[in-house]
């Protein structure tokens, strides 16, 4: 039996009208782990459109602060939990401001539609970075085939040297939020227009207000992530 993945991410409350609208995106609902019918943007059919989100239906609709994980031998899942609180009665809440649907990597027109930030936050890059390096002792060094997933070929110096110190290249100065809606398609610019029209049309303008890390677990490969926990930032500035 494969080891469970964890991963730290951001995602809206799950009584909100913005985790409703991603995770009727992706067809997926990582809270309740219910499959979601029926969405597709203006000009798709709905099962066009599930083919065009299998990919990160799997990992629920999220941010990613500290990427997909094993844990160490030397580390528990309570143990990661306990941390978790403890971390986050130290942090406090902000508000991202405003996100809007984009297209990334779209050369040539193909990439994939995520939500972004309007607008620079220090207090998302101070979060990110100390995440990263906060919980990385609880991380099981990755694997040769991990490792070659990641492409390591194909990243910069930098981004292989994060791949190695922290699992993951996209982190401190490569890292962006991002709030993937699709998988890497064509026409994404196109495609993420409609996905702009759709969001106003059901919830007017996203706010992500950051209050909470959330604790997502993948029991094996071909599994979906879960929601496990929300851990409550209460800090005080």
């Amino acid at each position: 039996m494969a080891d469970p993945r964890f991963a730290i991410y951001l995602a809206p409350s799950p009584d909100s009208p913005l985790w409703h609208f991603g995770s009727r995106v992706l067809g997926y609902d990582a809270v309740s782990g219910s499959e979601m019918f029926g969405f597709a943007p203006a000009g798709i059919e709905p099962a066009v459109w599930r083919s065009m989100t299998e990919r990160p239906r799997a990992y629920g609709f999220h941010a990613t602060l500290k990427a997909p994980f094993r844990l160490s031998h030397a580390a528990t899942q309570a143990e990661l939990e306990q941390e978790l609180v403890l971390f986050c009665r130290s942090r406090p809440a902000f508000d991202l401001g405003p996100l809007a649907v984009k297209a990334i990597g779209s050369d040539g027109g193909r990439g994939f539609a995520a939500l972004l930030p309007t607008r620079p936050s220090p207090e998302l890059t101070a979060l990110e970075h100390d995440t990263v390096r906060a919980f990385d002792r609880f991380r099981a060094p990755l694997t040769g085939d991990e490792r070659c997933l990641r492409k390591p070929d194909s990243l910069t110096a930098r981004q292989r040297d994060s791949l190695d110190r922290f699992g993951y290249p996209h982190v401190g100065a490569d890292y962006q939020f991002h709030m993937t809606l699709s998988a890497a398609v064509n026409a994404i610019a196109e495609i993420a227009d409609v996905l702009a029209d759709a969001m106003a049309n059901e919830i007017g303008t996203a706010h992500l207000k950051v209050d909470a890390l959330v604790l997502f677990r993948q029991d094996g490969p071909d599994q979906r992530f879960r929601v496990l926990r929300r851990f409550a930032m209460t800090g005080v500035l």
